[in-house]
Protein backbone atom coordinates (compact mmCIF):
# COMPACT_ATOMS: atom_id res chain seq x y z
CA UNK A 1 0.00 0.00 0.00
CA UNK A 2 1.60 3.25 -0.92
CA UNK A 3 1.32 6.10 1.98
CA UNK A 4 -0.98 8.63 1.00
CA UNK A 5 1.70 11.00 1.46
CA UNK A 6 3.08 9.40 -1.34
CA UNK A 7 0.90 9.26 -3.22
CA UNK A 8 -0.18 13.55 -3.45
CA UNK A 9 3.52 13.81 -4.01
CA UNK A 10 3.55 11.62 -7.49
CA UNK A 11 2.51 14.42 -9.80
CA UNK A 12 5.40 16.15 -8.75
CA UNK A 13 7.84 13.15 -10.07
CA UNK A 14 8.04 14.32 -13.86
CA UNK A 15 9.59 17.52 -12.27
CA UNK A 16 11.78 16.16 -10.54
CA UNK A 17 13.05 14.05 -13.33
CA UNK A 18 13.58 17.52 -15.01
CA UNK A 19 16.05 18.43 -12.58
CA UNK A 20 18.95 16.84 -14.50
CA UNK A 21 18.39 18.53 -17.72
CA UNK A 22 21.10 20.50 -18.68
CA UNK A 23 19.87 24.22 -18.97
CA UNK A 24 22.95 26.17 -20.65
CA UNK A 25 20.47 27.90 -22.94
CA UNK A 26 19.23 30.05 -20.11
CA UNK A 27 22.26 29.81 -18.03
CA UNK A 28 25.37 30.20 -20.41
CA UNK A 29 28.20 32.03 -19.88
CA UNK A 30 28.87 34.28 -23.23
CA UNK A 31 27.47 37.92 -23.20
CA UNK A 32 26.07 37.54 -26.22
CA UNK A 33 23.96 34.05 -25.16
CA UNK A 34 23.05 35.05 -21.64
CA UNK A 35 20.93 38.49 -23.90
CA UNK A 36 19.54 35.60 -25.75
CA UNK A 37 18.37 33.84 -22.57
CA UNK A 38 16.74 37.25 -21.31
CA UNK A 39 15.10 37.78 -24.41
CA UNK A 40 13.21 34.20 -24.15
CA UNK A 41 12.77 34.91 -20.65
CA UNK A 42 10.87 38.23 -20.83
CA UNK A 43 9.44 37.08 -24.05
CA UNK A 44 7.44 34.07 -22.28
CA UNK A 45 7.01 36.07 -18.83
CA UNK A 46 4.68 38.33 -20.96
CA UNK A 47 3.28 35.55 -22.67
CA UNK A 48 2.24 34.38 -19.47
CA UNK A 49 0.71 37.83 -18.24
CA UNK A 50 -2.34 36.21 -21.00
CA UNK A 51 -1.79 32.31 -20.73
CA UNK A 52 -1.73 32.28 -17.02
CA UNK A 53 -5.30 34.02 -16.84
CA UNK A 54 -6.89 32.26 -19.41
CA UNK A 55 -6.05 28.88 -18.10
CA UNK A 56 -7.28 30.30 -15.04
CA UNK A 57 -10.71 31.28 -16.02
CA UNK A 58 -11.36 28.12 -17.76
CA UNK A 59 -11.26 25.57 -14.47
CA UNK A 60 -13.27 28.70 -12.72
CA UNK A 61 -15.83 28.87 -15.63
CA UNK A 62 -16.07 25.05 -16.05
CA UNK A 63 -16.72 24.85 -12.10
CA UNK A 64 -19.32 27.88 -11.69
CA UNK A 65 -21.46 26.59 -14.32
CA UNK A 66 -21.07 22.99 -13.51
CA UNK A 67 -24.45 21.20 -14.35
CA UNK A 68 -24.44 20.55 -10.29
CA UNK A 69 -24.21 24.13 -9.44
CA UNK A 70 -27.94 25.13 -9.41
CA UNK A 71 -26.67 28.82 -7.69
CA UNK A 72 -25.18 30.08 -11.07
CA UNK A 73 -26.75 33.09 -12.30
CA UNK A 74 -28.45 32.01 -15.42
CA UNK A 75 -28.17 34.42 -18.81
CA UNK A 76 -29.42 33.23 -21.92
CA UNK A 77 -29.81 36.58 -23.60
CA UNK A 78 -26.10 37.67 -22.64
CA UNK A 79 -23.99 38.07 -25.64
CA UNK A 80 -21.70 41.42 -25.33
CA UNK A 81 -19.84 43.44 -22.20
CA UNK A 82 -17.57 46.39 -23.57
CA UNK A 83 -15.42 46.11 -20.35
CA UNK A 84 -14.76 42.12 -21.38
CA UNK A 85 -14.12 42.97 -25.29
CA UNK A 86 -12.13 45.62 -24.11
CA UNK A 87 -9.81 43.55 -21.67
CA UNK A 88 -9.81 40.34 -24.41
CA UNK A 89 -8.70 42.75 -27.31
CA UNK A 90 -6.54 45.16 -25.50
CA UNK A 91 -4.32 43.26 -23.34
CA UNK A 92 -3.26 40.90 -25.99
CA UNK A 93 -2.57 43.58 -28.36
CA UNK A 94 -0.66 45.93 -25.68
CA UNK A 95 1.37 42.26 -24.85
CA UNK A 96 2.16 42.23 -28.94
CA UNK A 97 3.09 45.60 -29.44
CA UNK A 98 6.05 45.20 -26.56
CA UNK A 99 7.06 41.90 -27.64
CA UNK A 100 7.26 43.32 -31.57
CA UNK A 101 9.41 46.44 -29.77
CA UNK A 102 11.88 44.29 -27.79
CA UNK A 103 12.34 41.86 -30.84
CA UNK A 104 13.02 44.67 -33.28
CA UNK A 105 15.70 46.20 -31.10
CA UNK A 106 16.81 42.85 -29.59
CA UNK A 107 16.98 41.67 -33.67
CA UNK A 108 19.53 45.03 -34.00
CA UNK A 109 21.24 45.12 -31.20
CA UNK A 110 21.84 40.67 -31.33
CA UNK A 111 23.09 40.75 -35.01
CA UNK A 112 25.74 37.85 -35.35
CA UNK A 113 27.55 40.11 -37.97
CA UNK A 114 27.62 43.38 -35.55
CA UNK A 115 30.76 43.87 -34.15
CA UNK A 116 30.90 43.37 -30.24
CA UNK A 117 30.47 47.01 -28.00
CA UNK A 118 31.07 45.09 -24.40
CA UNK A 119 32.50 42.00 -22.71
CA UNK A 120 29.40 42.03 -20.32
CA UNK A 121 27.16 44.33 -18.87
CA UNK A 122 29.56 45.94 -16.61
CA UNK A 123 32.18 45.92 -18.80
CA UNK A 124 32.75 47.67 -22.26
CA UNK A 125 35.32 46.54 -25.05
CA UNK A 126 38.34 49.05 -25.04
CA UNK A 127 38.60 50.41 -28.27
CA UNK A 128 42.30 49.24 -29.19
CA UNK A 129 40.72 45.68 -28.34
CA UNK A 130 41.25 43.22 -31.87
CA UNK A 131 38.88 40.25 -32.34
CA UNK A 132 40.50 36.97 -32.59
CA UNK A 133 39.64 35.73 -35.77
CA UNK A 134 39.09 32.05 -35.88
CA UNK A 135 37.89 30.28 -39.25
CA UNK A 136 35.32 27.22 -38.84
CA UNK A 137 35.02 24.71 -41.78
CA UNK A 138 31.97 22.18 -41.32
CA UNK A 139 33.26 19.08 -42.74
CA UNK A 140 31.24 15.70 -42.97
CA UNK A 141 31.18 14.94 -40.11
CA UNK A 142 33.95 16.77 -38.15
CA UNK A 143 34.62 20.31 -37.52
CA UNK A 144 37.76 21.91 -38.51
CA UNK A 145 38.69 25.13 -37.03
CA UNK A 146 41.56 27.30 -38.29
CA UNK A 147 43.79 30.20 -36.20
CA UNK A 148 44.85 32.11 -39.37
CA UNK A 149 46.84 34.83 -37.31
CA UNK A 150 48.55 32.10 -35.03
CA UNK A 151 49.01 29.79 -38.16
CA UNK A 152 47.42 26.59 -36.48
CA UNK A 153 44.50 24.71 -37.05
CA UNK A 154 42.53 21.89 -35.09
CA UNK A 155 39.91 19.30 -35.96
CA UNK A 156 36.68 18.46 -33.15
CA UNK A 157 38.56 21.17 -30.65
CA UNK A 158 38.13 24.80 -29.90
CA UNK A 159 40.03 26.68 -27.67
CA UNK A 160 39.21 30.76 -26.84
CA UNK A 161 40.55 32.58 -24.13
CA UNK A 162 37.39 34.75 -22.10
CA UNK A 163 36.80 38.59 -21.65
CA UNK A 164 37.97 38.19 -25.54
CA UNK A 165 35.77 39.28 -28.57
CA UNK A 166 35.89 36.20 -31.32
CA UNK A 167 34.66 36.65 -34.82
CA UNK A 168 33.95 33.27 -36.22
CA UNK A 169 34.55 32.90 -40.22
CA UNK A 170 32.40 30.06 -41.29
CA UNK A 171 31.60 28.16 -43.95
CA UNK A 172 30.99 24.51 -45.02
CA UNK A 173 32.85 21.86 -47.52
CA UNK A 174 29.67 20.34 -48.78
CA UNK A 175 26.12 20.58 -47.30
CA UNK A 176 24.51 23.14 -45.19
CA UNK A 177 25.10 22.65 -41.48
CA UNK A 178 24.50 25.06 -37.97
CA UNK A 179 27.36 25.63 -36.22
CA UNK A 180 26.42 26.02 -32.28
CA UNK A 181 27.58 26.33 -29.07
CA UNK A 182 25.07 26.80 -26.29
CA UNK A 183 27.01 28.84 -23.82
CA UNK A 184 28.28 31.06 -26.14
CA UNK A 185 25.59 32.13 -28.80
CA UNK A 186 23.28 31.56 -31.33
CA UNK A 187 23.19 28.68 -34.42
CA UNK A 188 25.01 30.73 -37.54
CA UNK A 189 24.37 28.20 -40.93
CA UNK A 190 27.92 27.17 -42.80
CA UNK A 191 27.00 26.74 -45.98
CA UNK A 192 29.13 25.77 -49.02
CA UNK A 193 30.60 28.79 -51.12
CA UNK A 194 29.50 31.12 -48.82
CA UNK A 195 30.56 32.78 -45.39
CA UNK A 196 28.61 33.72 -42.46
CA UNK A 197 30.09 35.56 -39.35
CA UNK A 198 29.70 35.34 -35.55
CA UNK A 199 30.65 38.07 -32.84
CA UNK A 200 30.61 36.55 -29.58
CA UNK A 201 32.84 36.55 -26.54
CA UNK A 202 33.31 34.23 -23.29
CA UNK A 203 33.34 35.10 -20.07
CA UNK A 204 33.97 31.96 -17.97
CA UNK A 205 36.71 29.46 -18.11
CA UNK A 206 35.31 25.75 -18.65
CA UNK A 207 34.83 22.42 -20.63
CA UNK A 208 32.15 23.13 -23.07
CA UNK A 209 30.33 21.52 -25.89
CA UNK A 210 29.34 22.72 -29.75
CA UNK A 211 27.96 20.50 -32.13
CA UNK A 212 25.91 20.51 -35.41
CA UNK A 213 21.97 21.67 -35.43
CA UNK A 214 20.97 21.30 -38.83
CA UNK A 215 20.92 17.43 -39.62
CA UNK A 216 23.47 16.35 -42.66
CA UNK A 217 23.47 12.72 -42.97
CA UNK A 218 24.85 9.84 -41.71
CA UNK A 219 27.63 10.65 -39.25
CA UNK A 220 25.10 13.95 -37.91
CA UNK A 221 24.10 12.89 -34.65
CA UNK A 222 28.31 12.40 -33.81
CA UNK A 223 28.95 15.67 -35.19
CA UNK A 224 30.53 17.62 -32.04
CA UNK A 225 33.35 19.16 -30.63
CA UNK A 226 35.00 20.16 -27.46
CA UNK A 227 34.78 24.24 -26.77
CA UNK A 228 37.42 24.90 -24.01
CA UNK A 229 37.21 28.50 -22.71
CA UNK A 230 40.49 29.49 -21.41
CA UNK A 231 42.56 32.61 -19.71
CA UNK A 232 44.76 34.95 -22.05
CA UNK A 233 47.79 33.15 -20.41
CA UNK A 234 46.65 29.31 -21.37
CA UNK A 235 46.29 30.45 -24.79
CA UNK A 236 49.09 31.78 -25.49
CA UNK A 237 50.90 28.48 -23.71
CA UNK A 238 48.08 26.53 -25.74
CA UNK A 239 49.27 28.28 -29.23
CA UNK A 240 53.09 28.06 -28.41
CA UNK A 241 52.20 23.78 -27.61
CA UNK A 242 50.34 23.44 -30.93
CA UNK A 243 53.31 25.35 -32.83
CA UNK A 244 55.26 22.46 -31.45
CA UNK A 245 53.29 20.05 -33.70
CA UNK A 246 54.89 19.16 -37.06
CA UNK A 247 51.72 18.75 -38.37
CA UNK A 248 50.87 20.40 -41.56
CA UNK A 249 47.81 21.53 -43.00
CA UNK A 250 48.06 21.97 -47.20
CA UNK A 251 45.75 21.29 -49.63
CA UNK A 252 46.38 17.83 -49.82
CA UNK A 253 45.74 17.29 -46.19
CA UNK A 254 42.85 19.08 -46.18
CA UNK A 255 41.08 17.05 -49.25
CA UNK A 256 42.31 13.76 -47.60
CA UNK A 257 40.26 15.71 -44.41
CA UNK A 258 37.15 16.25 -46.32
CA UNK A 259 36.53 13.02 -46.91
CA UNK A 260 33.25 11.78 -44.74
CA UNK A 261 34.17 10.10 -41.72
CA UNK A 262 32.16 9.66 -38.29
CA UNK A 263 33.61 10.40 -34.48
CA UNK A 264 36.57 11.30 -35.80
CA UNK A 265 39.57 11.72 -32.94
CA UNK A 266 41.13 15.55 -32.36
CA UNK A 267 43.99 16.50 -34.27
CA UNK A 268 46.02 19.36 -33.52
CA UNK A 269 48.20 20.93 -36.95
CA UNK A 270 51.05 23.33 -36.17
CA UNK A 271 50.81 25.06 -39.37
CA UNK A 272 48.46 25.71 -41.91
CA UNK A 273 48.68 26.63 -45.75
CA UNK A 274 48.28 30.49 -46.33
CA UNK A 275 44.94 31.51 -48.07
CA UNK A 276 43.87 27.90 -47.67
CA UNK A 277 40.32 28.93 -46.26
CA UNK A 278 40.12 31.17 -48.92
CA UNK A 279 40.46 28.42 -51.22
CA UNK A 280 37.41 26.60 -49.37
CA UNK A 281 34.98 28.78 -49.84
CA UNK A 282 36.32 29.31 -53.03
CA UNK A 283 35.46 25.81 -53.86
CA UNK A 284 39.67 26.11 -55.29
CA UNK A 285 40.78 23.43 -52.58
CA UNK A 286 41.59 21.19 -56.18
CA UNK A 287 44.88 22.43 -57.68
CA UNK A 288 43.94 23.67 -61.23
CA UNK A 289 40.43 24.24 -60.28
CA UNK A 290 39.16 28.35 -60.93
CA UNK A 291 38.20 30.07 -57.51
CA UNK A 292 34.85 31.29 -57.49
CA UNK A 293 35.66 34.93 -56.51
CA UNK A 294 38.07 35.42 -59.45
CA UNK A 295 35.49 33.36 -61.67
CA UNK A 296 32.69 36.19 -60.83
CA UNK A 297 35.20 38.71 -60.99
CA UNK A 298 35.74 37.91 -64.91
CA UNK A 299 32.23 37.16 -65.15
CA UNK A 300 31.40 40.91 -64.01
CA UNK A 301 34.37 42.19 -66.26
CA UNK A 302 32.71 40.44 -69.56
CA UNK A 303 29.27 41.86 -68.47
CA UNK A 304 31.18 45.16 -68.41
CA UNK A 305 32.38 45.12 -71.74
CA UNK A 306 29.19 43.65 -73.23
CA UNK A 307 27.31 46.94 -71.70
CA UNK A 308 29.97 49.15 -72.96
CA UNK A 309 29.35 47.84 -76.25
CA UNK A 310 25.48 47.70 -76.24
CA UNK A 311 26.04 51.49 -75.79
CA UNK A 312 28.39 52.34 -78.97
CA UNK A 313 26.50 54.25 -81.61
CA UNK A 314 25.30 52.35 -84.66
CA UNK A 315 27.51 54.06 -86.88
CA UNK A 316 30.77 53.11 -84.65
CA UNK A 317 30.03 49.26 -85.60
CA UNK A 318 33.07 48.90 -87.42
CA UNK A 319 35.31 49.93 -84.84
CA UNK A 320 33.84 47.96 -82.60
CA UNK A 321 34.30 44.97 -85.23
CA UNK A 322 38.36 45.36 -84.75
CA UNK A 323 37.92 44.52 -80.93
CA UNK A 324 39.13 41.25 -79.79
CA UNK A 325 39.54 39.71 -76.57
CA UNK A 326 42.99 39.01 -74.83
CA UNK A 327 43.25 35.78 -72.34
CA UNK A 328 45.74 36.31 -69.93
CA UNK A 329 45.21 34.20 -66.84
CA UNK A 330 46.78 30.80 -66.98
CA UNK A 331 44.51 27.82 -66.85
CA UNK A 332 41.54 29.64 -67.31
CA UNK A 333 39.58 28.33 -71.02
CA UNK A 334 37.54 31.84 -71.07
CA UNK A 335 38.31 34.32 -68.80
CA UNK A 336 38.13 38.32 -70.00
CA UNK A 337 40.72 40.63 -68.84
CA UNK A 338 40.99 43.28 -71.30
CA UNK A 339 39.60 44.39 -74.58
CA UNK A 340 41.87 46.05 -77.12
CA UNK A 341 40.90 47.99 -80.11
Amino acid sequence: MIPKIVRRGLPLLPLALLSGCNTVVLNPTGDIAKQQADLITISVLLMLIIIVPVMILTVLFAWKYRKSNTEAKYEPDWDHSTKLELVIWGAPLLIIIVLGLITWVSTHKLDPYRPLERLDEHRPIPASTKPLEVQVVALDWKWLFIYPEQGVASVNELVTPIDVPIRFKITSSTVMNTFYIPTLAGMIYAMPGMETTLNAVLNKTGDYKGLSANFSGEGFSHMKFAYKGVTAGEFDAWVQQMKTNPALLNRADYLALEKPSVREPVRHYGQVEPALFNRILNRCVTEGTVCMNEQMAQDHKRNQVAAAIKQLPRNGAPQVADAYICETTPGVANPINTVKK
